[in-house]
């Protein structure tokens, strides 16, 4: 995967993965989203998860996702260099506008610098 990101775009389908975890050092979750074209949302989205491991180092979700991206005949992919968030939903696994009970670590980070916010 980290070599086809590598590529840059190579045109359409193009797959997105993101990773996610309670903290910003574990994966427990990767996000894959297949865009078959320009497009606000995607057209494919599967989720991966690993209850004690992290979904980077774990052959058979590494395998699940090649296949996944196969499928689709992607020909660009965009993966995040490190993790970016609580692996939990807003408004599916808690409530709109609060904070993941379950991740107290994200409670006051930036998603994305992983820096303290107030």
């Amino acid at each position: 995967m980290q070599k086809l990101s590598k590529r840059g775009f190579q045109g359409y389908p193009i797959a997105t993965i993101a990773l996610y975890g309670p903290t910003a050092e574990r994966a427990s979750k990767a996000a894959v989203s297949i865009f078959l074209r320009e497009a606000p949302e995607p057209d494919h989205l599967q989720r991966f998860f690993s209850e004690d491991g992290d979904v980077r180092f774990d052959p058979d979700i590494d395998a699940q996702i090649v296949d996944f991206i196969k499928h689709y005949g992607v020909r660009s992919a965009i993966i995040t260099d490190r993790i970016i968030g609580c692996p939990h939903e807003e408004g599916i696994d808690y409530p709109e506008g609060k904070k993941c009970p379950q991740c107290p670590y994200w409670s006051s980070r930036d998603r994305f610098t992983h820096e303290r916010i107030q």
